[in-house]
Parts: structure tokens; C-alpha cells; sequence
């Protein structure tokens, strides 16, 4: 027997939303996402949830499912706190700037799924590119990275054999740019992040994964604050389902991540990107 949701209009069986969520978080955990930017287009397109408050549900869901995830990570001490904090000053503002055009610019749903398709596109035809023409990649390793340098200038760190250099401000930089799209997405920026750290920087998911998902789930928690106080309250009820399967999806898949090699990592993260930024902009054309 179906169950009605008031808040969202919603109709589905109540197993469905923690079903969907765990399959979902579970694999998108390997790469440091938490798995809302599919949750969108599953509440959009399938179960026809297109106010604004869908961008609020889906940060309730971060911010229920999110911290087991990152527990695990900060257990097998993964949780790499630089880069945490580098991603977490840029998103944090980003996804406030996201709010106020999320219910002006982008009221519009066909506006915002084109702009969400074109940015995931742009990603996915990075990581593919990768895929075809792959570089030396870092293996898993036991050891948590070793930081030389971290100021507001540079960021550097060794991880396995491999060294990284970063510049904190343009770090920064991309993760406001990111949380604003972030924002006006409903998913904190962390899953344009991840696959952009992996495409564009070559860092291993390994080290990037717990940061991502903290930095996602500070900036959502700020997410369901203003989406509320302005009037757009996500629902409750729907969002609660949906992040008690992200809960146990994030946890497990957070826990196996080191089993997963980093070209399958990057193949589900395209294979993802695609699939959904393909959907989004042929309907712009298309309706």
C-alpha cells in the first residue's frame, strides 16, 4: 500500500526512498558523494517532487546519512582535515549564494537542470578522457598522507609514493564556484568536487573522500537552515527515509572503499555524470 507524503505531494511505497538511497550511497561513498545529486533527479523525475523544497529534502538527507560515512573515514584515520578544511571554506558560502538563486534564476526547472547537465557533462568528458587515456595513479595506502606545507598560499602533501602540491586559494575558489552550483542543486557541492579533484588535480579518491563528504555535509546542514527560514522546508518524513538508507549505504561503502580500485571508482563516478547530465540537457532541447 502506497503511502502519501503531504509536505512534497509524494505517493510511493515506504520501503522505496531507504531502498533507493542505500543502493545509491553505498557505491557513490567510494568516491567521497554522498549520492543526493542522484537522489534529485529520482525525486524529480520519479517521483515528481519539483518544488524547491526537493533542493531542501535533499540536504536533510546529507545530513542524516553523511556522518557515518565520515565516521568510518576518520576511524581508519582517511579523514585528511587540510583539504577538509580548504573545500569547507569555499563550499560553506557557496551554498548561500546557491539558496537566492536557486528561487530566483533557477525557479525554473528547465533553467536548472540545464545548468546542472552542462556542468556534470563537462566532468564526465574529463574522467572519460582519463579512462581512455589513463595516468599513474595512486594505489591504497595504509598510511594517512603526510603533510610539508599548509598555509593560506600552498597546500603539499605526500600520499604513497606520490607528492601533491595545492594552491589553497584556488582550491578555495573552485569549492565556492562549486557550492553555489551546490546550492542551487540541493547536494552541498561535494559531488561535483570529488569528481573534479579526481579528473582535474589526479588526487586519489583514497585521500579526498572523507573531505568531500564533510565539507557536503557542513555546507547542508547550513542548507536546510536557510531553505527553511525562507519559506521552503524540506519534507521531513521523506528526507528522514531517505537518509536512514544513505546512513547505512555511506557507512558500508565509506568501510569497502579501500577494496575498490580507483579505475572503478572513476568508472562508476563517470558512468554516473553521464547518465544524468545527458538526461538533463536533451530534455532542456526537448520540452
Amino acid at each position: 500500500m502506497k503511502y502519501f507524503f503531504p509536505v512534497s505531494g509524494v505517493e510511493t511505497y515506504i520501503f522505496i526512498p531507504p531502498l533507493i538511497s542505500f543502493i545509491i550511497s553505498f557505491f557513490c561513498a567510494t568516491g567521497g558523494v554522498s549520492g543526493a545529486f542522484l537522489l534529485l533527479p529520482f525525486q524529480v523525475s520519479i517521483l515528481h517532487f519539483t518544488t524547491p523544497a526537493v533542493s531542501a529534502t535533499n540536504h536533510l538527507f546529507n545530513v542524516i546519512a553523511i556522518p557515518s560515512g565520515v565516521y568510518r573515514y576518520w576511524k581508519e584515520k582517511r579523514l585528511y582535515y587540510p583539504l577538509t578544511l580548504l573545500i569547507t571554506l569555499g563550499t560553506f558560502p557557496g551554498v548561500i549564494i546557491g539558496y537566492f538563486l536557486r528561487i530566483s534564476l533557477f525557479r525554473n526547472l528547465k533553467n536548472f537542470k540545464f545548468l546542472v547537465g552542462g556542468v556534470l557533462l563537462f566532468i564526465a568528458i574529463k574522467l572519460l578522457y582519463d579512462l581512455f587515456f589513463p595516468r599513474e595513479e595512486a594505489s591504497f595506502s595504509p598510511q594517512a598522507p603526510k603533510t610539508y606545507i599548509f598555509n593560506y598560499k600552498v597546500l603539499s602533501f605526500q600520499y604513497g609514493d606520490t607528492t601533491y602540491s595545492l594552491s589553497s586559494p584556488l582550491i578555495i575558489f573552485i569549492s565556492l564556484v562549486i557550492g553555489i552550483i551546490g546550492g542551487v542543486y540541493g547536494i552541498g557541492g561535494g559531488a561535483i568536487m570529488a569528481p573534479l579533484l579526481l579528473a582535474f588535480f589526479n588526487i586519489s579518491p583514497y585521500v579526498f573522500a572523507g573531505a568531500t563528504l564533510f565539507g557536503t555535509f557542513l555546507t547542508s546542514v547550513l542548507g536546510v537552515i536557510i531553505f527553511t527560514l525562507g519559506g521552503h522546508k524540506p519534507d521531513f518524513l521523506l528526507g528522514l527515509l531517505f537518509g536512514l538508507g544513505g546512513l547505512l549505504g555511506l557507512y558500508l561503502g565509506a568501510k569497502f572503499q579501500k577494496k575498490f580500485p580507483q579505475k572503478l571508482i572513476r568508472l562508476i563516478l563517470t558512468f554516473i555524470l553521464l547518465f544524468i547530465s545527458l538526461q538533463y540537457i536533451l530534455s532542456f532541447f526537448s520540452s
